[in-house]
């Protein structure tokens, strides 16, 4: 199994390189103290399988350079490296997976890395395979899962409506822009405003019936999706989780051509 280490202190990189090879499971280790040097390690045609990175890195952090990575080579596994024992104590507490904190012992690198290729290869223990009640799956095509179970949408463009909010992360949308990002060089007529309502009543009655209505908010024309009543793998990713993040292949709503524009965002980390 070959590590990349990427650590922009040289002694601790070092030190974190020395307990990459004495790890057993590990057959080659890779350090660099700038995250450019390991992007370039992988566009050169070089396949690491595990990666393990400081998060508070000068020009690039961490979890920037793990969506640079992932979008090179998305089945990388990601482990994050911090020094600072505040940011992590939630994640240890839980035991988030793939979350070190410096300095690293062999003992909990060793412990960390069966953990994150477990999780990877989908063996993973009874509680990591809780799912949440409502869950919006972006990566690939859209879905929103209500106890696991994709529903039905009487149209597919309530269903469009829907991933086009679950995007804008719980921003009010007026109906105009919704339409504007869904029809494109459509006009916005009378005709089209009629149509459009439809829609959204369709989306209304798809969410009742799957008893999940209070994911959708409307006022004034005004509409929303409530973050706090769904989990969304978009949104874990921006969080920095790195079990969504190691889940990521690339593809981001792709039967939506408005989603492009967050695609590139996670490819580049600029969110």
């Amino acid at each position: 199994m070959l590590t990349i280490c990427v650590d922009d202190e040289e002694i601790i990189l070092e030190m974190t390189v020395s307990r990459c090879e004495r790890n057993p499971k590990i057959d080659e280790v890779k350090g660099f103290t700038n995250a450019k040097a390991a992007i370039k390690f992988l566009k050169e045609g070089n396949r690491a399988d595990l990666a393990l990175l400081d998060i508070d890195m000068p020009e690039m952090n961490g979890i920037t350079l793990a969506a640079k990575l992932k979008d090179i080579q998305p089945d990388i596994a990601i482990i994050f490296v911090t020094g600072y024992a505040e940011y992590a104590v939630k994640a240890f507490e839980v035991h988030v997976q793939g979350y070190l904190l410096k300095p690293i012992s062999e003992e909990k690198l060793a412990e960390e890395i069966d953990y994150v290729l477990a999780a990877v290869k989908k063996d993973v223990s009874e509680e990591k395979d809780k799912k949440p009640h409502i869950f919006m799956r972006t990566f690939g095509s859209f879905d929103m899962l209500v106890d696991d179970t994709p529903i039905s949408f009487t149209r597919a463009k309530s269903k469009e409506l829907l991933a086009y909010l679950v995007d804008r992360q719980g921003a009010t949308v007026t109906r105009a822009e919704a339409f504007a990002a869904m029809y494109e060089d459509e006009e916005y007529s009378r005709a089209m405003q009629k149509q459009f309502d439809v829609i959204v009543r369709g989306l209304k009655q798809s969410l009742k019936n799957a008893g999940a209505e209070e994911v959708f908010e409307m006022q004034r024309g005004a509409m929303r999706v409530n973050p706090d009543t769904f989990t969304c793998d978009l949104y874990l990713f921006m969080e920095g989780d790195v079990p969504t993040i190691n889940s990521y292949r690339g593809e981001y709503m792709s039967a939506y051509y408005w989603a492009e524009f967050t695609e590139g965002l996670l490819t580049t980390g600029d969110w």
